[in-house]
């Protein structure tokens, strides 16, 4: 049991990420590389 809930954790955690991570990506296609700096420093 203890397996399975350390999995779904991990799923959650890694989507999340990319989750992130795209959006990220997304904003700095769009806005250009300063933009997302002031994101990321925010």
């Amino acid at each position: 049991m203890d397996d399975t809930v350390q999995k779904s954790c991990w799923g959650v955690a890694v989507k999340a990420s990319l989750g992130l991570a795209g959006i990220i990506l997304l904003a700095w296609l769009f806005a250009g590389g300063d933009a997302v700096t002031v994101i990321a420093a925010s």
